[in-house]
């Protein structure tokens, strides 16, 4: 995907920069100000890779552009192009996750490396969890390996099998990425989750490396019930019964093993020990619609959730038996 999307107000920006990055292997759209280019995006949603906007422009202005394309496909690289460049546009920018600045005037050396550096530094997010790419650009002293406490989460798509037998490769494609791994990976995110991987249709997410907070577990919990929400919003936007999403979560507290791990051909961060493999064990345990916690866990969040106490139970592979909850919601506030 090479598509690139140029909005300003001036033609003669929208032409220069076109001739520019077309000779650099851009297939290059022109959009004269922010309606038209939200309109552009969302008509072709994933041909458009890069959108470079300017920050003055009549109508809805550059920030405000950008944050409507984030919203219709977050993986568009998003770069801000401006003559106005101030300290307070340079931080709201950040603020609302824009990829990038170019700041007028520029030459087309400088243009097209820019270019290319945020569109690499955005690929380079989706490979690495974002809180995991912060911390590294600290030194690695911050994501030297070490004994941490955490709560790791697991998510799988029930009767996956059986599901994808009916559908072609790419419809598996768009639901796995479009309805699946795209809105839960963002949900994660959202509660500051670490998204670790992607295995076949799990997905594993950590809450307590590399950063950690007092309400990791909490957050964690939260994150599992606004999935379980927001698989149930989609699935009421899809009309054929055999496209529906069902989802098994299990989460689990505890001590885990942090920190770089791999070969010289490939590493990656990520956590490990007993506090995985039960939560993993606990996903496979949950039926469909259903968050299953560990007791650690359930002690953790016990003042703000309504759940089934399971008893204890032996997993697989555990050497004693686990205490286990179903978290059937949220406890209503207090006035």
């Amino acid at each position: 995907m090479t598509g690139l999307l140029v909005v300003d107000d001036e033609e003669g920006v929208r032409r220069s920069l076109k001739k520019v990055l077309e000779g650099d292997g851009y297939t290059v759209s022109l959009a004269e100000d922010g309606n038209q280019a939200i309109g552009i995006v969302r008509e072709n949603p994933y041909q458009i890779e890069t959108v470079i906007s300017d920050y003055k422009m009549p109508g809805i202005d550059g920030l405000e552009t950008l944050i409507e394309i984030g919203k219709i496909n977050p993986e568009v690289t998003r770069i801000m192009l401006t003559g106005y460049a101030t300290m307070e546009s340079a931080i709201e920018s950040v603020n609302a996750g824009i990829d990038g600045f170019i700041t007028k005037p520029f030459s087309n050396i400088e243009l097209k490396a820019k270019v290319r550096e945020y569109t690499l530094r955005k690929r380079l997010k989706q490979f690495v969890s974002e809180q995991v790419f912060s911390e590294m650009s600290k030194g690695e002293a911050h994501i030297r390996s070490r004994k941490r406490k955490a709560t790791v989460l697991f998510s799988d798509i029930r009767s996956f099998t059986e599901l994808s037998e009916s559908l072609s490769v790419e419809e598996i494609c768009e639901m796995l990425n479009v309805y699946y791994f795209s809105p839960l990976d963002a949900i994660i995110c959202r509660h500051n989750g670490t998204l670790d991987k992607h295995i076949g249709d799990s997905i594993m997410g950590v809450f307590g490396a590399p950063l950690t907070f007092e309400d990791d577990a909490i957050r964690a919990v939260t994150c599992s019930i606004e999935m379980m929400d927001e698989i149930n919003r989609i699935n009421s936007d899809i009309p054929e019964t055999g496209r529906k999403i069902s989802i098994g979560i299990g989460i689990s507290t505890g001590e885990v093993m942090a920190g770089i791990f791999g070969s010289s051909r490939k590493k990656e961060y990520t956590v490990m020990g007993s506090t995985v493999n039960v939560a993993s064990r606990l996903e496979k345990l949950a039926r469909a619609r259903q968050i299953l916690v560990c007791g650690d866990t359930y002690s953790e969040v016990r003042d703000i959730i309504r759940a089934e106490d399971m008893g204890p139970v032996m997993l697989k592979g555990m050497d004693r038996k686990i205490d286990i909850y179903n978290v059937v919601g949220l406890k209503e506030k207090t006035p």
